[in-house]
């Protein structure tokens, strides 16, 4: 009889239920008063860095931050990988897929902001970070206690994920609270005088010499020359969010493309981002960049970065640059044989090469160590 109720059939329950002593109870006349069983105001949630005891950091590539208890150091800390990052898989070099030595620069730069030290006075890179094809990489960013005139030792450190064993140090430097100098707005452009340089089949040219870059970070559009300067129009790929970056890796890594490219390097061997001084951010937001490369008196580039009105975005008054191997770059890498999940191809000894053996090689030739 429920059955048919519910289906829209009028029932006569009078039969089955009766009157009974007293007459059924009406339905109320008021709107049912329910009260919420789940919480309204917002909770810390699993993926927030407060559960974990950790402050939020806003960065696409740092997401926690904790004060240190022995002093006034900070700790940033986050992970990359190329299926949370894919951009990252864009920067190639000699095989191996780096972190730009730019990401350093703008990790530093926010780990400076954090702690008052607008400057990143030096940054050393000592050794390259390279990305697995699977899993991720942790990261920190140690910022240490200041000294009497308010300098900070910097350190950026990574970790293969699920690898037990010891931290990496890629890179080293010091911020400094100093007021950061503000450089005169870039005028006529391009500059009087300058002559174009052809930049067609740039890209094809790099890939030849090891450095294989993908759309994110083929972002250099025009160069042109003036006596010793060189300049550079850099436009940031629309596959990329620049929201929270102070200056994305990506552009700043396009900015630097003309060294190369304009014969302000002697060394025709591939060459990597080394040391970094005098670094200053003065604007954040700019995808569209207007960039002025000098050589430096110690033998470094000087980069001056402005915005599409000529307003500076980021300078740096040295950057220099050392050869790189693929050997070193090899040595770099996360030792795989750490896992004891890898994927090998192992030849059957002795099969030849018809489409039975194909076929049973394709099945049963992967092997896990």
């Amino acid at each position: 009889m429920a059955t048919l109720h519910v289906a829209g059939i009028n029932i006569d329950w009078t039969p089955a239920l009766g009157t009974g002593p007293t007459p059924p109870v009406a339905l109320p006349t008021y709107p049912f008063q329910h009260q919420r069983y789940w919480p309204q105001t917002a909770v810390a949630g699993v993926g927030d860095a407060r559960v974990l005891g950790q402050g939020s950091a806003d960065h696409p590539l740092l997401r926690a931050a904790v004060s240190l208890a022995d002093g006034d150091g900070v700790l940033l800390t986050g992970r990359l990988s190329l299926s949370a990052q894919p951009w990252l898989a864009d920067h190639a070099v000699l095989g191996s897929v780096l972190l730009a030595g730019t990401a350093y620069v703008e990790l530093v730069m926010y780990a400076g902001d954090q702690v008052g030290c607008a400057l990143v006075q030096e940054l050393t890179l000592q050794t390259p970070l390279v990305l697995p094809e699977q899993g991720g990489v942790q990261v920190q960013v140690w910022v240490g206690d200041p000294d009497q005139d308010g300098r900070r030792p910097v350190n950026v450190y990574s970790r293969v994920e699920g690898v037990e064993g010891s931290w990496t140090r890629h890179a080293t430097g010091v911020l400094s609270p100093q007021a950061a100098r503000v450089p005169a707005g870039l005028g006529q452009w391009p500059p009087a005088g300058a002559r174009p340089v052809a930049v067609d089949g740039l890209y094809e040219r790099l890939a030849d010499s090891g450095y294989v870059y993908g759309p994110v970070f083929q972002g250099l559009r025009a160069v042109w020359r003036a006596e010793r300067d060189v300049y550079a129009e850099v436009t940031l790929s629309e596959q990329v969010e620049a929201d929270g970056f102070g200056l994305h890796p990506a552009a700043l890594d396009a900015a630097l493309h003309p060294i190369g490219l304009a014969g302000l390097l002697d060394d025709d061997g591939a060459v990597l981002p080394f040391a970094w001084s005098g670094v200053r951010l003065h604007a954040t937001g700019a995808t569209t960049l207007r960039v002025r490369l000098t050589p430096a008196d110690d033998g470094g580039i000087a980069v001056a970065v402005f915005d599409t009105a000529g307003q500076p975005v980021l300078t740096a008054d040295s950057l220099v640059l050392r050869p790189v191997t693929a050997d070193r770059l090899g040595a770099a890498a996360p030792d795989a044989a750490q896992s004891l999940f890898t994927v090998q191809w192992m030849p059957l000894p002795g099969a030849q090469p018809d489409t039975a053996s194909v076929a049973a090689e394709s099945v049963w030739g992967w092997h896990g160590q």
